[in-house]
């Protein structure tokens, strides 16, 4: 049954970092809504050797222990995307780190990589292998490494038995001098040493920021195309405000996610796919909150999509609108899958 409807008014009256601890421990006990029907073949897509049965993806933060991928993908998800991890146990930065700016549909966060830890998550994972379904893991590195670089290489050797894919997080504004690996010199560097940690052909892409200048942006689509990365997803929460919210939480520190971050992120997406030349397969995220504009992404570059803000907005039959109103803008504009209206609208 979705219980949704009748919890969502309670949820919204507490702190949001417990309404969402609330919302984890429902899905485990198996209060989360079940999709029993097919996905239709339209919306079936082939990237980077995996197959999704739809392109619809639950976010990287939403289950960042691992605690509820199979419930996600029973909700009707194509994929589940659990993380960020980092090697060791990290608390966070202090409360509260989660504000909600309903009039626009958005959220802030500042929560710093709060995880279990590499240890812990491993344990969710091999308890449930034999279940199939795509479930990526998103690998980041603790606040006080002393060599970042190292963490990433260290969740590549722990997870590559059991991730359908990786992504390599260094986006997220929460962990101080983080995006600086974006850099050129730096990105390349890392994914190097990422690369190289490898030893079978799971999946790695990257997550960007969406607050990268052209040059930014020329350079992180070099280095993809240069060292062949499997994906980008663009895009991660952004640090700016003007133009996008007001209000009493406006100016929080952190990052800003949901409806008012999806021009930002939509441009730079269809950006990546034009400097890429449509050679990297791309994941759209951010500001999702209906058909349109998941369809709206997969014009402007997206195979795959993701959202997380607008579930906790709409509840999870949003899931199966989504895929619905999908289908339904595929067959209005004369497309037999998703995949043949990938970056139609890019020139």
């Amino acid at each position: 049954m979705n219980f949704f409807p009748l919890v969502r008014p309670v949820l919204g009256l507490i702190d949001g970092e417990r309404a969402h601890r609330l919302t984890l421990i429902g899905l485990r006990l198996g209060f989360g809504p079940t999709d029993h029907e097919s996905d239709p073949v339209a919306l079936g897509i082939d990237r980077f050797g995996l197959h999704f049965t739809n392109p619809l993806g639950i976010a990287a933060g939403f289950d960042k222990n691992g605690e509820v991928p199979d419930a996600m993908l029973a909700m009707g998800m194509g994929f589940a995307e659990v993380g960020t991890v980092t090697p060791r146990p990290q608390a966070g930065n202090p409360r509260p780190r989660i504000f909600r700016l309903t009039d626009e549909g958005a959220v802030i966060n500042r929560l710093g990589f709060n995880n279990e830890g590499h240890a812990s998550l491993r344990r969710r994972l091999e308890a449930r292998k034999n279940r199939g379904g795509i479930v990526g893991v998103n690998i980041g590195a603790n606040k006080d490494a002393a060599d970042r670089m190292a963490d990433y290489e260290l969740g590549i050797r722990t997870f590559e038995d059991l991730a359908s894919y990786f992504t390599v997080n260094i986006s997220s504004p929460n962990t101080p001098g983080l995006r600086a690996l974006q850099g050129r010199g730096e990105l390349e560097a890392l994914m190097v040493r990422v690369l190289k940690a490898r030893t079978g052909n799971v999946p790695i892409l990257l997550k960007i920021a969406p607050d990268l200048t052209e040059a930014d942006r020329a350079d992180i689509a070099a280095v993809a195309l240069d060292l062949k990365l499997d994906g980008l997803i663009v895009s991660n929460t952004t640090i700016e405000r003007e133009g996008l919210v007001s209000g009493v939480h406006a100016k929080e520190t952190g990052g800003l996610s949901g409806k008012p971050l999806f021009a930002m992120s939509t441009k730079v997406l269809a950006d990546i796919y034009r400097l890429t030349g449509g050679k990297v397969p791309l994941v759209g995220v951010g500001g999702i909150a209906s058909g349109a504009d998941a369809y709206t992404k997969i014009r402007s570059g997206a195979s795959l999509i993701q959202l997380y803000s607008a579930l906790t907005y709409q509840g999870p039959a949003l899931v199966t609108r989504i895929k619905r109103e999908l289908v339904e803008s595929l067959k209005r504009d004369g497309f037999a899958r998703v995949e043949d209206a990938v970056g139609v609208d890019v020139k």
